[in-house]
């Protein structure tokens, strides 16, 4: 028989709310609640307990109307200049403005969508690459199924609704009320998988069952069934507004996504906390406090003009408010999202799914004998989010196209890309082992593909790539000073130094690697390659070395350096 009690504890995403400047804790209502076929005496019981334990109940919990629902955001072209007046605030590369505080002490935000992309800068590409035709091409040339960005929505189950039924014998053709509540929603979760190398497998939509209604002779609805997303290791989740109103806006802004207001709401650990961590999200289309019945025989105006109906619903509405306070807790999301970056044993929770409605044996009272009435599940929660996957590898192996990265990397490693002598061999990133002792743990490193000129400002297929080298440790520049290039080893670097950003190279270890050594006739191209890296050496550490990767000359010597570059 099913009992409404306290679920279980899950793993979730944000912290629980514990202040008491958020709401006051659900289990001593929960708790409280009597079990199937609850007697009359049970019920009142329950419902005295309300009363008397929440008098100040409108202080410390929600009190939202289905009218004041916020929207989860507001996207629209900006006008001119106009400046946003509030406070300006800053965490890590996000911008954003507290423009005031709500009524339910919710803080508003505003900001471009260029800053709020800012906290994984290389995302914003994927609304406008449908119309790039090289990626096109890339995708049909290697039958593609290395996918490092995908927009998911996701939808956790609808609670089922409460039974209005009465029992029925031959000896008693209406009894007592019997209807049963309604299963909880279904939840969506996301587990950390070790072994999966892409995002192609993850599904564009997900949608958790819904919980079953109530029925008669106290039997409840099933609970909805849960969905768990499978994700690689070094996948990031944030939370985005509809991709079909960015995109809209992209072509209204002719890309300029600084050029936007967005707006949504913030909020702390707590209400009041004047720190801002989380992304505050709001179910759709759900009742608000003392809403949501469902009348059976006799309507909605019959009831809300007898006086017993309406002393029940304002006992009642101090559920409701519980119950919304316990999704407001649940639905946040980390303003800068979420980071994976290590296999998980257990799956966490990333939307919750609606509580079920309570059947009308809740409401048997001295005062009402035949409740007509019970209550709707609530809504599920849906949004969007963007799946990030970054590479995670020891060393991330940077050149120019058709500087031989990919030749080293078979050359030093297990992995065999593909060998060429065109432009853009490499059309996707390709992660090799390499060996060294028996005492030493192996080493990886993630060729990426070809970097030009401006690729920071997602030229070529730049900013699609540019993300697998954030979370390696050492950077090894692959630079060619084959002898009938008209480039410069020295400018090539500079360039490659240029579009990583020197931001994103501090801290890091380097290694420069010439490639084609074979192909110089008096080595200068590689001395002043070597001067401009002693000069870096002096601040930095940067560290040089020849190779012929194709012959396997300088191989071995390599090899060690970037053993070095990845422990240092």
């Amino acid at each position: 028989m099913f009992r409404f009690a306290r679920a279980a504890p899950r793993l979730a995403l944000t912290q629980r709310i514990t202040s008491s400047q958020f709401h006051t804790s659900v289990p001593a209502l929960i708790d409280a609640f009597p079990d199937n076929a609850p007697t009359q005496a049970e019920n009142e019981k329950w419902l005295q307990h309300l009363s008397e334990e929440y008098e100040d109940s409108a202080n410390t919990a929600e009190s939202f109307s289905t009218s004041e629902i916020p929207s989860n955001f507001i996207l629209s072209k900006k006008r001119g200049n106009r400046a946003i007046n509030g406070e300006s605030r800053q965490i890590e590369d996000l911008k954003f403005t507290v423009v005031d505080v709500d009524k339910f002490g919710f803080k508003n935000l505003s900001m471009t969508l260029k800053d709020y992309f800012m906290g994984s800068e290389y995302s914003q590409g994927i609304f406008s690459r449908f119309t790039n035709n090289r990626v096109k091409q890339a995708r049909k040339i290697e039958q593609k199924t290395f996918v490092d960005l995908k927009i998911v929505n996701v939808v956790s189950g609808k609670g089922g609704n409460g039974c209005v039924s009465f029992l029925r014998d031959t000896n008693r053709p209406i009894g007592p009320p019997d209807g049963g509540d309604g299963g909880d929603g279904g939840d969506v979760y996301i587990r950390v998988v070790e072994g999966i190398t892409s995002l192609h497998k993850v599904r564009k939509s997900y949608v958790a069952s819904n919980g079953a209604s109530g029925a008669g002779s106290q039997l409840d609805g099933k609970r909805g069934d849960d969905l768990i997303i499978e994700i690689p290791v070094g996948t990031t989740i944030r939370w985005i507004p509809d991709p079909m109103e960015i995109k809209q806006l992209i072509t209204e802004t002719k890309g300029d996504l600084s050029n936007t207001d967005f707006q949504i709401k913030g909020t702390g650990e707590y209400r009041g906390d004047p720190d801002i961590t989380n992304i505050q999200l709001f179910r759709q289309n759900s009742y608000g406090v003392g809403e949501g019945w469902i009348f059976k025989e006799k309507d909605e105006t019959y009831h809300t003009d007898r006086e017993f109906f309406n002393n029940l619903n304002e006992t009642v509405s101090i559920y409701d408010k519980e119950i919304i306070s316990e999704e407001l807790d649940n639905d946040r999301f980390p303003l800068l999202g979420l980071d994976f970056d290590v296999p998980s044993m257990k799956p966490q929770l990333l939307v919750k799914g609606g509580k079920g409605g309570m059947g009308n044996m809740h409401f048997l009272t001295k005062d009402i004998r035949n409740p007509r009435f019970a209550k709707r599940g609530r809504e599920g929660l849906s949004g969007t989010f963007l799946f990030e996957l970054k590479l995670i590898a020891d060393l991330g192996l940077v050149g120019l196209p058709n500087a031989g990265k990919s030749t080293l990397l078979r050359a030093i490693s297990r992995a065999r890309p593909r060998i060429g002598h065109w432009e853009f061999t490499t059309l996707q990133p390709t992660i090799g082992t390499i060996f060294t002792r028996i005492d030493q743990d192996p080493f990886t490193v993630a060729d990426i593909p070809g970097i030009i000129k401006g690729a920071s400002e997602n030229k070529g297929m730049g900013l699609d790539f540019l993300r697998h080298i954030e979370r390696s440790g050492g950077i090894v520049f692959v630079v060619s000073i084959e002898e009938g290039d008209k480039s410069s080893p020295v400018e090539d670097l500079q360039t490659l130094i240029d579009e990583l950003t020197e931001k994103k190279l501090a801290n890091k270890n380097i290694l420069v690697v010439a490639t084609k050594a074979d192909l110089t006739k008096d080595g200068k191209k590689y001395l002043k390659l070597r001067e401009f890296v002693e000069q870096k050496d002096k601040n930095a550490g940067w560290k040089i070395i020849p190779v012929c990767a194709i012959k396997g000359e300088n191989i071995e010597k390599c090899i060690q350096m970037m053993s070095e570059t990845a422990r240092e």
